[in-house]
């Protein structure tokens, strides 16, 4: 049974980038191999869900990989990659100048946890964040989307949760116990705590969409 993976070199809690990360010979781009198995399946829902969606902000962007296969298959979205990470915003550079599309914008500094630069969005997109963060990190995402985005503006997430508070496979128990081990303030969260938090802040759930390796998106709308 497939297991949501564990980067083997997590950053702070206040980098919050969740990177399994190879440096690319000659350059200061990183490769996340999680990147590669999840980018078609994400963009899929994110083809539906930003459909009527302008500007992206993108939270922990880690390597960039994904900013550049999203800005790409998705033309008419401009988007904003952010990082904490200094070298995690090094190689969302790299990634952006070798791939030379015109709506994927330079990455920025955002730590959730700091103040937020004053960026447009109508749509903020965070993978892989939540659950390498601790809860207070998932509470001030909230009430930033619910203060930042506009009326029908979206919040998707992506990662593995519990349902009813019980984990959605066996192998995400483990994958649990491997993220308190590196920090006891992390884990999968509930998603019925999510959803309450998200409520909090005048965000509505809009569809919860079954992924491989027992992951979720998750759709909030303003």
């Amino acid at each position: 049974m497939a297991t949501p993976e564990l980067p083997d070199d997590l950053p702070s809690a206040a980098s919050q980038s969740s990177l399994k990360d190879v440096e690319v010979a000659h350059s200061q781009r990183l490769a996340s191999p999680a990147v590669a198995r999840n980018r078609d399946v994400i963009l899929d829902v994110l083809r539906g869900v930003l459909a009527q969606r302008r500007q992206v902000l993108e939270l922990a962007s880690g390597s960039g990989e994904h900013a550049v296969h999203f800005a790409r298959d998705l033309p008419h979205l401009a988007w904003q990659p952010s990082d904490a990470s200094p070298r995690a915003l090094e190689s969302i550079a790299d990634w952006r100048a070798e791939a030379a599309l015109t709506n994927l914008k330079a990455p920025i500094p955002l730590d959730v946890l700091s103040e937020w630069p004053e960026v447009t969005c109508d749509a903020l997109v965070a993978i892989n964040l939540i659950h390498i963060s601790p809860w207070r990190v998932t509470s001030e995402l909230m009430l930033q989307a619910g203060r930042r985005l506009p009326k029908d503006g979206v919040l998707y997430l992506y990662g593995p949760y519990k349902r009813g508070g019980q984990h959605m496979a066996p192998s995400n128990e483990g994958f649990e116990v491997q993220l308190k081990s590196r920090n006891p303030l992390w884990g999968v969260r509930d998603l019925e705590a999510v959803i309450e938090e998200a409520e909090r802040n005048s965000l509505t759930l809009d569809r919860v969409v079954e992924m491989p390796a027992n992951n979720l998106s998750v759709v909030f709308r303003r």
